[in-house]
């Protein structure tokens, strides 16, 4: 089910990553089991960043909703878009 006031909050922070990390940028929807729905973003730089929505639906509803924001699968070109540095990889094996 989507929830009106989620969306809108994770299409405002979808928003900001693509005007901040350049168009168009790519969007992976995840299913996250009982916990929801994972939406990766990949910009145009190659920056990555993320979100947790309440279910599928509601994460194709965000990028939907998102002018320069395209669904993608993790296919070669999309692997290919995500710039992984050691800042990123030191922060991810803090977690």
């Amino acid at each position: 089910m989507v929830d009106d006031k989620n969306i809108t909050a994770a299409v405002r922070t979808a928003s900001e990553f693509v005007a901040a990390h350049g168009k168009p940028a790519r969007a992976v929807v995840s299913r996250l089991g009982r916990a929801g729905a994972r939406v990766v973003l990949v910009g145009a730089d190659g920056a990555i960043g993320d979100l947790v929505v309440a279910d599928v639906d509601t994460a194709e509803a965000v990028v939907a909703a998102v002018a320069d924001l395209e669904a993608h699968e993790w296919d070669r070109e999309t692997t290919d878009a995500a710039k992984i540095g050691p800042a990123h990889r030191r922060r991810m094996a803090r977690r």
